[in-house]
């Protein structure tokens, strides 16, 4: 009599394997070619989700370490340089996530498909895209530093000091671009581990290289400020060159050749249509960003410092959660690659779970220990008190925020951006951008308004969009 198999959550025949947390840690971190349309959907979410984690975690390491060594220049200017910067940064990191999320809707419905041929197509083209915006964007950047610095609102030191940490930062905009596109391809394949793999790199190289710069140990000048953007720059470089390294290897999940390599207008306008729609959805959130930017400014930059360093640590959290929330985009599209709808929706709601439940816990933790968090960055008294607040209120909104994030590159893996775009309108610029400034400014609250209006954001974004996910529309999209 034959033995019977075990069945996943979606009823099919799942492969017998190893068990245990620790035993799907070992192959998560090692890396594997296993079929993610079929099998347990926890399992497959966290053979997914831990490498993205870490991916997530690794990319704000860069925002953290920048700030970490900056602000021990004892110079607020210098602290808002760089959040000022980062601020005009989110054209090029709007650009290069919206590209990307194109990129893993389109790669992993492919590879649910069973088709690498098309994958490998397509990742081809994600780069032309890549090379070409960044391109343009790191021109206008480098002839426009000083007068951009200025329109945001940054002090006379700012505007002639820290032109060089943001030229550099612009010359150096195709790393950012590519380091974001490959490892979105990667994640659409199931490659998380290779993606995980040259953040740590990239990072270590950062980590290592930035006090050398800024501070001038040992052999290296003394760049101050713009020490940090150069070796931010030469650690996002190396991990491109790595990462380009693997993609074009043979034996992955797809092989690049030498026919690939050319212009493919065909794919190029698909991805457009697709990455269009993104980029136009990332664009709402980062603007509202540079928004917020423009309101705590006019309070000084003691406040700009300390939101600036309160949002680097919050950004340190929420990073690794996206991580979550880009497994069940894999997840999603691949299923509907391989016409398993049900499938998708389970491993999103799974998910959702999984993130509100690590979501929820740093959450705690940055209420409970906020003034421990920022002194470990700085212990100017003018601006400890801004970072605290930040962190404290705007955690409030994670534990329903975790929903949110997985909902939203639930839509996108999908190959639905049109509904988190029409989201992120209405909780971003009818709702958060208003509220922030009238909180602020006509009700005098400060700062405190700012935070506020952040944390009623984030939460109503999760409310709205498990109603319309409900629905179940993004089923049905064709990539």
């Amino acid at each position: 009599m034959a033995e019977a198999r075990p069945v996943d959550h979606a009823g099919e025949a799942a492969t017998p394997e190893p068990q245990g947390f620790w035993n799907a840690i070992r192959e998560s971190l090692r890396g594997t070619h296993r079929d993610y349309t079929k099998g347990p959907i926890g399992r497959s979410i966290i053979l997914l989700a831990i490498p993205m984690v870490l991916e997530m975690l690794m990319e704000s390491v860069f925002a953290v370490a920048d700030i970490y060594w900056v602000a021990h220049l004892k110079n607020a200017d210098a602290v808002a340089t760089v959040g000022l910067t980062e601020s005009m940064l989110t054209m090029i990191y709007t650009v290069a996530i919206g590209l990307g999320i194109g990129a893993t809707a389109t790669i992993a419905r492919r590879i649910g498909e069973r088709n690498p041929e098309g994958a490998a197509r397509a990742a081809v083209q994600v780069i032309w895209l890549g090379l070409i915006v960044s391109a343009v964007i790191g021109t206008a950047g480098v002839i426009l530093a000083p007068r951009l610095l200025a329109l945001m609102g940054g002090s006379p030191w700012v505007v002639e000091q820290g032109a060089g940490f943001t030229r550099v930062m612009f010359a150096g905009n195709a790393s950012i671009v590519l380091l974001f596109l490959i490892n979105a391809i990667f994640r659409g394949a199931g490659d998380a581990a290779i993606a995980m793999r040259v953040l740590w790199l990239a990072n270590l190289i950062n980590i290592i290289l930035g006090p050398c710069f800024i501070f001038g140990w040992g052999p290296f000048p003394e760049l101050g400020v713009m020490g940090a953007a150069v070796a931010t720059t030469i650690g996002r470089s190396t991990g491109v060159l790595y990462a380009l390294s693997r993609l074009v290897r043979s034996g992955g999940r797809f092989d690049i050749k030498r026919e690939h390599v050319k212009l493919d207008p065909a794919i190029m306008v698909r991805l457009i249509r697709l990455s269009a729609t993104a980029t136009f959805q990332v664009f709402i959130g980062m603007a509202s960003w540079i928004g917020l930017v423009f309101t705590i400014a006019r309070f000084g930059s003691n406040a700009l410092a300390g939101y600036t360093i309160g949002i680097r640590v919050i950004i340190f959290a929420l990073l690794p959660s996206w991580g979550m929330a880009n497994a069940s985009a894999t997840m999603v599209g691949q299923a509907l690659g391989a016409k398993k709808p049900e499938r998708a929706e389970k491993a999103v709601w799974r998910a959702g779970f999984y993130n509100m439940i690590c979501l929820g816990i740093v959450g705690l933790m940055f209420v409970l220990f906020a003034r421990q968090i920022i002194g470990l960055f700085t212990d100017d008294p003018n601006v400890v008190p801004y970072g605290v607040d930040c962190l404290r209120i705007v955690s409030y909104g994670f534990l329903f925020y975790a929903y949110g994030m997985v909902i939203t590159q639930s839509f996108n893996g999908a190959g639905d951006p049109w509904t988190p775009t029409i989201i992120n309108l209405f909780v971003f610029w009818l709702l958060e951008l208003p509220l922030a400034y009238t909180l602020a400014i006509v009700l005098g609250l400060g700062p405190r308004g700012v935070f506020l209006a952040i944390m009623v954001a984030f939460s109503t974004l999760a409310f709205v969009s498990v109603l319309v996910f409900r629905q179940g529309k993004w089923k049905t999209r064709v990539v």
